[in-house]
């Protein structure tokens, strides 16, 4: 059932992101790089991803919706099982699982076409959306 508004999913993201980003810091686990910088990249791959996705809050509007559920899922799948992937489980892996399970259940929750407004509005090119 999705009944998450892909632009309530992008302002998510945006915070989420950046969230992702500073919480080795805010959540006392900088000090293991492999934690830290699983954290950090995926958060800038959040960000990378929602400015470039064609919704309503998407700043350079090249991929697809759809697309970035697909990513998001694969993300939090990644980001999920990252501490026993990559051995740093026995230091921390809560903000792991939890982010990475939020992004699973938000690629599966958020309706995958932008609202009818905003595609009268913006249409993306034909060899973009078919993408």
């Amino acid at each position: 059932m999705r009944f998450i508004p892909t632009r309530f999913h992008g302002i998510l993201d945006y915070i989420v992101g950046i969230f992702m980003i500073i919480a080795p810091w805010v959540l006392d686990f900088s000090d293991n790089d492999a934690a830290t910088w699983t954290m950090v990249i995926a958060g800038a791959l959040v960000l990378l991803q929602t400015i470039m996705t064609d919704f309503e809050v998407g700043l350079i509007r090249r991929i697809p919706m759809r697309r970035h559920l697909t990513m998001d899922f694969i993300l939090g799948l990644a980001l999920a099982v990252s501490p026993w992937l990559l051995n740093f489980d026995e230091r921390v892996h809560m903000p792991h699982l939890i982010l990475g399970v939020f992004s699973i259940l938000a690629s599966l929750t958020t309706h995958r076409v932008p609202s009818h407004s905003y595609k009268a509005t913006h249409t993306a090119p034909d060899h973009i959306r078919n993408l």
